[in-house]
This record gives C-alpha cells, sequence and structure tokens, in this order.
C-alpha cells in the first residue's frame, strides 16, 4: 500500500455518500451522508472532523497503524501490550489519569482494540469535554513513555497474561487460531503469530525493548485521528494543532509488502482440548487481502455457503447428514492477506472423516448449482442494513472513517467499498471458488475432547501447543505503587493542567409516545430519523417462569421453533423472505420473558411486521426443524459442561436460587430434560401462554407513532388475549454466614470467582441508591476498587467488576472475575478485605468522581438506538416515569459519604455471601480454607446437569 500522502495547511471537505445496495437501479431512495473534512498537521498527524450535532456527545479515537504485524519473532504482543500501557499513566494527566478523568467527565470508559495492523484507542464523552479528550489523547503520542518503569511493565505483563488465559487458554477451542497461522503464514511472516503474542515473549520483554517499540510505531505520521460528534469544527481544529503540533515527527515508515500465506500441500492436525465437549473441524485456505477486488466476492461465497437453510453446507450437514447443527465460514481480510474459513462443531458422538467427507459434498453441490441472483441479492441486502447499523453512533462513524483512511488512504473510500460490494455477479462468487478453494491445498485442525483422539481426521499429527502449567508462586512480584522518575518532556506551554469544561450540554430526554391495542398489548415507541432503520422488539411476560421445573427447556424451545417456518411459508420460505428485506427477525426466550425483536431498513419496516405477524399468530411447529433444534440444543448444554464461566454461571444461580425455584435452572434444560420434551409441549406452552395480554411493543427508529399503529391493526385484531397467570417464585434470603463452594476443572489455567448472596429487586427505593453505592466498588470500571487493586495493583485478573441485578424481583448481588489460578486465594482474600474496609475507606472524593460520572453519563444515555430501546423497556416493565433520569439524578445529587457508608453495612457484607471457586482442585481448593469460611464444599455432583 502507498503511504499516506502528507498534505500541510490544506484542508478537503469532502461528502461521503452512502447508496443502497438493495437494487443497482434503484435512485428513489434518499442518500446517507457522512459528511467529514481531513486535515494533516506538519508532522503528520492526519485529522479527519465529522459534525454530527443529534446528541450532545462526541466520539474521539486515535488510531496508529501498527498491530502485531509491526512486531518481530521472539517480541510478540508489543503492540496489544500498549494497548494497555497508554491508559495507565502520561506525564501530564499523572497515575491512572485518564481513567480517572473518564470517570469524572462521565465518559464511557476509555478502552481500546489491537488487530494484526491497527492499534486504536477511543471513548465516548458529553461534548463538554472535548478538549479534555484532546488533551488527554496528545499526552499519550508525546507525553507518555517515560512513566513506563519496570514495575508498571511487570504488572502489565500479568494482566496481558490473564487476558491470554481467559481468552485463549481457559476455553474451549481457544487454541485454534495458533495452530493454523503458525502453518498458514512462514516464521517470518507478521500473521505467523497471534496479536496478544506468546506468554514467553511477553515476560522475556524488556523495558528497552517496550520503549524502543514506541517510539518507532507511536509517532504522529503513523497515526490517524478521528473527531465525531457535536461540536465546532473551526473550534476542534484549533484545539488540534493546539496539543498535538508540536509532538515531533518520527522515522519515515515503509508500508509492508502484501503477502498471502502459502500451503505447500494439505496440512492436518489434532489437539486435544481440555476444554472441549464436541469435536470441531477447520478448514483454511490462504485468500486476499482487504479491499482486494476479490476479497468482496469471497465474502458473499462465505456467506452464502453456510448461513440460512438455502445454504449448501446447512443442507448437507445438517438436514442430511445430522452431523451438526451449522457451519461457520468466512473470509478474514487483513492488510497484507486473507483467510478463507470454515469451522463446523460435530456433535459428540460423529468423527471429524465424516465431517470432512460432507464438506466436500457441499462443495461439490455449490460447484452444480452455483449461487442463484436471488440470494446474492439477499445477502446485498443484508450487508446494506448492516452498514448503517454500523453508522448508528458517532463513534461507528468514528471508526469506519479511520478504517477507510488507514487502509485504504481515502476516509471517502465507501463509495468505492459499497460499489465493489454492488458490482459482484454471480460468475465472481464461482470464479473465486475456483481460483482459491476448489482442489487448493488447505490447513485442517481437528480438537477433540480429551481421550477422544478417534474422531480426529484420519491423517492428523498432534499439534504443537504448549500448555502452561500452575505453579504456585511462579510469577515475579513487583510494586506497582512505586512513582516513576524521569525527566520532564518539555512543551511550549504548561500541559499539566487540565482545560476546562464547555458549555454544560443540554441533555433531551426522548419524547416517548404510549398507546395501547384493543387486546390488550401495549406500544412504547420513539421516533428517531438519524439513519433510515427501525428497531423493535415484542416482550411476552413469562419465559423460563412458565417452564415446569421438571422439564425445564420448553420456553427456549418454543421460541426457537417459532422461528422456523409459518402455515404458509416453509422454514426456507420464511428465511428467505426475512433475508430478502436486509431485516433480521428472531425469538428467544429469557428468565421473564420470550422477545420478538426486529431489526430493518424503514422501506422495509411494514413487511417485515408482516412476517412477525405470521410468525407470532401461525407458527409451523415443523417436525424436522424441531428435531434438529433439540439436537442444537443438548450439543450446547454438552458445550457449556466444559466451559469454566458458564459452569460458573449455572453454579452460582442455583446457590443464590436453591433447586427449587426454576430461576435456578439452565434455561436450556438438561440433557434428559431436553431429550423429553415433544411437539405437543410446544403447543400447549404457546396455546396456554402466548398472549397480546402481558405483551408490549418498544420500537424505535425512523418512524412515527401513526405508522407503527397502523402497522398493528390486522395484529390487533387477529391475536385474541387470554388469561395467563405467571407464577412467582420468591427468592430466597442471603445466607446466615458464608461458605466456600468449589467446582473442579482439572488443569483450569484461571480460576473464576462469583461471590454474592440474594439481594434487592430493581423496584426497591433502596435499589439505584444501592447502585449508585457500588460504583466505586466495582461498578465503575477502571475508577473501581475492584479494578484498582485486583487488576492494577497486583495483576491478577484482565477484568472483575460487581454489580446488582434485580428486577421485578429480588436479585443477587454480584462481585465476578476470572483470576489468575495460582492467586485463587490471594484474589479472594483482597476482595474480602475491600468488602470489609469499603465504608470506612470511602471519600469525599469518591462522591464527587461518582457524582460527575453518573450525571454527566447521561449526555450520552439515549445516543443509539439500542438504548433507546432499555429506556422503554424501563418503563414499561418497572412503571418507571419517562424521565426516571431526572429521578435518578436527584438521587445521585442528595447522596452523602454518610449514606455510601450506611448503604454498604446493609448489602456488603462479606460474611453473608457465597464465595464460588470453578478451577483447578487439586492445587486451588485447599488453600481457601485460609480465607477463613470453613473448608470449602465441592459441588461438581449437586450441578451436574442431570441433577439440576
Amino acid at each position: 500500500m502507498k503511504r499516506f500522502r502528507l498534505i500541510s495547511a490544506i484542508t478537503l471537505s469532502i461528502s461521503l455518500t452512502i447508496w443502497s445496495c438493495q437494487s443497482a437501479g434503484t435512485n428513489d431512495q434518499p442518500e446517507f451522508k457522512v459528511d467529514y473534512e481531513k486535515f494533516t498537521l506538519d508532522n503528520g498527524l492526519e485529522v479527519i472532523l465529522h459534525v454530527d450535532k443529534s446528541d450532545p456527545v462526541v466520539a474521539v479515537a486515535l488510531t496508529a497503524h501498527v498491530g502485531s504485524a509491526r512486531e518481530i519473532e521472539g517480541r510478540t504482543g508489543f503492540a496489544h501490550l500498549f494497548e494497555h500501557l497508554l491508559f495507565l499513566e502520561s506525564e501530564n494527566l499523572g497515575k491512572g489519569g485518564l481513567d480517572k478523568m473518564s470517570a469524572r467527565i462521565g465518559g464511557s470508559g476509555a478502552n481500546g482494540s489491537t488487530s494484526r495492523d491497527r492499534t486504536n484507542y477511543f471513548q465516548t464523552v458529553p461534548k463538554d469535554a472535548l478538549e479534555k479528550m484532546i488533551w488527554a489523547e496528545a499526552d499519550k503520542l508525546g507525553w507518555f513513555i517515560n512513566t513506563v518503569t519496570d514495575p508498571v511493565l511487570a504488572k502489565e505483563k500479568q494482566v496481558v497474561k490473564n487476558e491470554k488465559r481467559q481468552g485463549v487458554d481457559n476455553r474451549p477451542y481457544g487454541h485454534t487460531s495458533y495452530i493454523i497461522d503458525k502453518q498458514l503464514y512462514p516464521n517470518d511472516h507478521p500473521y505467523n503469530w497471534q496479536v496478544i503474542g506468546s506468554l514467553e515473549d511477553l515476560q522475556a520483554a524488556t523495558l528497552d525493548d517496550v520503549k524502543q517499540f514506541f517510539r518507532r510505531w507511536y509517532v504522529p505520521n503513523n497515526t490517524t485521528l478521528v473527531v465525531a460528534g457535536d461540536f465546532e469544527a473551526d473550534q476542534a481544529k484549533a484545539w488540534v494543532k493546539k496539543y498535538f503540533d508540536e509532538i515531533p515527527r518520527g522515522e519515515e515508515i515503509t508500508a509492508l509488502e502484501k503477502r498471502p500465506g502459502r500451503v505447500d500441500e494439505t496440512v492436518k492436525l489434532y489437539h486435544e482440548d481440555n476444554f472441549a465437549r464436541l469435536p470441531e473441524l477447520t478448514m483454511v485456505w490462504p485468500t486476499v487481502e482487504l479491499y482486494h477486488p476479490d476479497s468482496y466476492a469471497l465474502t458473499v461465497l462465505g456467506q452464502y455457503l453456510s448461513r440460512g437453510k438455502q445454504a449448501p453446507f446447512y443442507q448437507v450437514l445438517v438436514e442430511d447428514k445430522k452431523l451438526s447443527s451449522g457451519a461457520r465460514m468466512g473470509n478474514r481480510t487483513s492488510e497484507l492477506a486473507g483467510q478463507f474459513q470454515l469451522s463446523v462443531r460435530a456433535f459428540s458422538d460423529k468423527n471429524l472423516d465424516d465431517v470432512s467427507d460432507a464438506v466436500q459434498e457441499a462443495f461439490a453441490k455449490f460447484e452444480n448449482e452455483g449461487i442463484p441472483q436471488k440470494d446474492l441479492d439477499r445477502i446485498k441486502a443484508g450487508q446494506e442494513t448492516g452498514f448503517y447499523n454500523s453508522l448508528s453512533s458517532v463513534l461507528g462513524k468514528g471508526f469506519q472513517l479511520a478504517q477507510y483512511n488507514i487502509f485504504a488512504n481515502d476516509p471517502g473510500f465507501v463509495k468505492q467499498d459499497i460499489q465493489n460490494i454492488m458490482n459482484v455477479t454471480v460468475e465472481d462468487v464461482m470464479n473465486v471458488y475456483n481460483k482459491y478453494i476448489k482442489g487448493k491445498n488447505f490447513i485442517a485442525t481437528s480438537m477433540v475432547p480429551k481421550g477422544r483422539t478417534a474422531q480426529a481426521l484420519s491423517g492428523s499429527v498432534k499439534a504443537d501447543v504448549v500448555e502452561e502449567k500452575i505453579v504456585q508462586g511462579a510469577e515475579e512480584t513487583f510494586d506497582a505503587t512505586i512513582q516513576a522518575e524521569y525527566e520532564r518532556t518539555p512543551s511550549t506551554f504548561d500541559r499539566t493542567q487540565e482545560p476546562p469544561y464547555g458549555q454544560t450540554p443540554e441533555v433531551v430526554i426522548p419524547e416517548v409516545w404510549k398507546a395501547e391495542l384493543g387486546n390488550g398489548m401495549k406500544v412504547l415507541g420513539i421516533e428517531n430519523d438519524e439513519v433510515p432503520l427501525v428497531q423493535f422488539d415484542i416482550s411476552i411476560e413469562g419465559g423460563l417462569l412458565l417452564d415446569d421445573i421438571n422439564k425445564v427447556g420448553v420456553a427456549n424451545l418454543t421460541a426457537n421453533l417459532m422461528t422456523q417456518g409459518t402455515k404458509s411459508k416453509s422454514p426456507k420460505e420464511l428465511e428467505e423472505a426475512i433475508a430478502q428485506l436486509g431485516a433480521s427477525i428472531n425469538i428467544f426466550a429469557g428468565t421473564e420473558r420470550i422477545s420478538i425483536t426486529g431489526n430493518t431498513l424503514k422501506r422495509n419496516y411494514q413487511k417485515t411486521m408482516d412476517l412477525v405477524e405470521e410468525m407470532l399468530l401461525e407458527p409451523r411447529w415443523d417436525e424436522q426443524e424441531f428435531t434438529l433444534r433439540k439436537q442444537s440444543v443438548i450439543s450446547s448444554i454438552k458445550q457449556q459442561e466444559a466451559n469454566p464461566n458458564a459452569i460458573a454461571t449455572n453454579a452460582y444461580n442455583i446457590l443464590i436460587y436453591g433447586k427449587d425455584n426454576v430461576r435456578s435452572k439452565n434455561i436450556l434444560g438438561s440433557e434428559s430434560s431436553v431429550s423429553e420434551i415433544s411437539v405437543d409441549d410446544l403447543k400447549a406452552f404457546y396455546e396456554k401462554n402466548i398472549s397480546p395480554s402481558i405483551a408490549t411493543m418498544h420500537i424505535v427508529g425512523d418512524i412515527s407513532q401513526e405508522e407503527v399503529m397502523n402497522s398493528l391493526s390486522d395484529l390487533e385484531s387477529k391475536w385474541t388475549a387470554k388469561a395467563v397467570e405467571i407464577p412467582v417464585y420468591k427468592t430466597p434470603d442471603s445466607p446466615d454466614k458464608s461458605k466456600v463452594f468449589f467446582y473442579d476443572v482439572p488443569n483450569a489455567k484461571q480460576s473464576v470467582l462469583r461471590i454474592g448472596y440474594p439481594a434487592l429487586a430493581a423496584t426497591d427505593d433502596n435499589y439505584y441508591p444501592a447502585t449508585v453505592m457500588n460504583y466505586i466498588l466495582g461498578g465503575g470500571g477502571f475508577a473501581s476498587r475492584l479494578t484498582q487493586q485486583l487488576r492494577e495493583g497486583k495483576g491478577y485478573t484482565y477484568g472483575i467488576r460487581s454489580r446488582f441485578s434485580g428486577t421485578n424481583e429480588a436479585g443477587a448481588f454480584t462481585i465476578s472475575s476470572g483470576v489468575r489460578s495460582n492467586v485463587t486465594l490471594e484474589s479472594s482474600q483482597l476482595v474480602k478485605e475491600i468488602l470489609t474496609d469499603y465504608a470506612q475507606d470511602f471519600t469525599e472524593k469518591d462522591l464527587e468522581t461518582t457524582q460527575s460520572f453518573l450525571i454527566k453519563s447521561n449526555a450520552r444515555a439515549f445516543e443509539t438506538a439500542g438504548s433507546k430501546l432499555g429506556m422503554l423497556q424501563n418503563i414499561s416493565r418497572y412503571g418507571w416515569d419517562d424521565d426516571y433520569v431526572k429521578d435518578r439524578e436527584a438521587i445521585v445529587r442528595d447522596m452523602t459519604v454518610e449514606k455510601i457508608q450506611n448503604l454498604s453495612g446493609q448489602y456488603l457484607d462479606p460474611d453473608k455471601m457465597f464465595w464460588l471457586v470453578v478451577g483447578d482442585a487439586k492445587t486451588q481448593m485447599k488453600r481457601l480454607e485460609q480465607l477463613g469460611y470453613g473448608k470449602p464444599v465441592l459441588i461438581n455432583e449437586m450441578v451436574s446437569p442431570e441433577n439440576k
């Protein structure tokens, strides 16, 4: 790729127009524009401004063109490490300064992400904090690296290692990408290693290594700054120049050459996965890089082959061979190369040789039939809706502008991008299949459960995967409180002074309209025309609560099967009708309700609602689909049995609610209960419980109340109300004394913690005050005690949080985390200490931070359609006023340290909680006796799926 074109003292004003993807010849649809300005500072920093005054918020995103591809073998994981380090400290914000500021200004929480090719840092804030954010982001590039010391580096290494354990080592199929990339890319290829790096490389990294990497890549001439939202462009330009102008330009950076992966002969590897319960086959072929002309057809190929009932892979693997509940397939494109990847998670008793044979049969089916034009149009329609959804927030728009600027050298590349999608033909799809897939060498990985290597693909050899050993006291110690000593980086003005707030934004609460149909269904809506989309849900009360406690799984399967055809449409015909609209309609069961959700282009809203009406009133109860859905649910249950986080959730619910409360049950049911369910059970559940008398529709988008009510006239006349009695299950009281419960997952690399007790309902007068109290404890992200001490202070965890989760019934107070296995006791002791001392340690400054965040964050409380839907749901479910946010503001303003202390004493007693640990019993269980709550109770038998 060519290097960025440097433009000094020139501003480009360009209008970015997104055309409809529905039909190349359709010109009667309104254009959708994302206006932007781009300019470049003398030091090479490229700046993109997008003004959007629909909400009083601004997103700021700083993206460096450096990811794992800029690393070298033996020193991997540096880009991802800097994603972490750049939030910790800088010369002018001080230690933890950005996170502390984020809390004070009501920001969304400073965050970042790393890929093979870029690292970004982003946050959405109320518009009055824009200058503060530009000041803070400039510190990342010009006034940061001196603050990185050996203790800081040692601590953050532990955090990153915990992230790897949580996301890779301690989860099913976590090593698949590592195995594939080692084979797909040669040792000297920058995609040969994982973005997160290896534990060994991270441990070996020296302070000098890290500083050299920063000074090479985190420079203005390798960085793009995007500001998107409600601001004045001239003022923003002035602030950008003030804070970024004097940062020196770095060395010139040469673009890396495009370099596809290489597979000289087919490679077959297997790995016995400690956490897998189902065998999984993954096959990968090398393809082309991001925005290559062939990449668009490859994307279509992956979607057509694998998604939906018309897909060849669904027809062969699921319907004909009954080997799996589906296949996942897609073309992953990066800056230098791409890879086409197919994954099939087979049923428990199936061999992957049979899956491989079926894969070849599905490919042959495609070769014979090709892709019909109507399916190509369907896929393009879905891409259009997805594109609009990605632009529904100022941060989404900012991400897209930065992406195009860095990898296409043009923020306005969207027009060409859309055109490239539109230009894909059925011939193109077949051509890329022949060019990259048919008869080509590939890499195949067989991830099989422990002791079941016979299920692996024939001819596979053992993959080289190094499993970390659990060794007590193996990690290095450090003191994260040591202050860095350094010579300050000079500046032309005093950067230690945080800029002032701008004009306080006026928070406008969306106007809510309410209505009720003649059959009893309530309707709440918010009209919003920012993007031509409509999003809605119809909530029908009941869900799991209406299941027979001895036959759980009926509510879930009922919701599932309601998406599988109608009286007049087969499952395939229904799916195609939805997809041709570029819409999505889902029906799923939760603990307290069944929800029908929809997302559609405005122009297709009525047709979408016509389909919703069919699905709701005329379910097909297709026997073949029922059999397939049951098998899929049983497979999901089996997968949960070895997933530490799923185990923790299921076990914790049993402890909180007790076995006689249906809320303690896994909504999927157990393998035995699901096996006993018949279609007649589903029909009976539907006839008895699906009623408009307990239904509420919430709708947000580019649509008026009149249009919505007109669209519901048929549903009003055809859907007849009935009386539905929803059982009431009383949540138990909190335990009289604490006890430790342990679920053994042999050789787990982390321990999953769930600590808590039955607490409050959302309708309790103390619920929101208790939530306010919890902000500094564990609800405030990096502003919280738990995060600051367990992650930032000790490096025990990648993340930890606490929350109250009540609904109309009392729910739990929960502290949740995954911690390094060999500090399970130490982590638990520290949590206990924090809970014990919280009231006396809470300060006026903590109160100020809490109040500032909870009040100022309301400026961004209603930006997205999802947040507006959430507001409507709160109003309808809990009977809150439309302006309940104002009531909450009053609670926050009236809060005092004394009130926080009283609430803490009432709701944070560590000696009256359940302490659940899911981890390696042989190394950690006995140690937990030192926590002071007696001998831990092993609960594997108690929470076995067949004992629930």
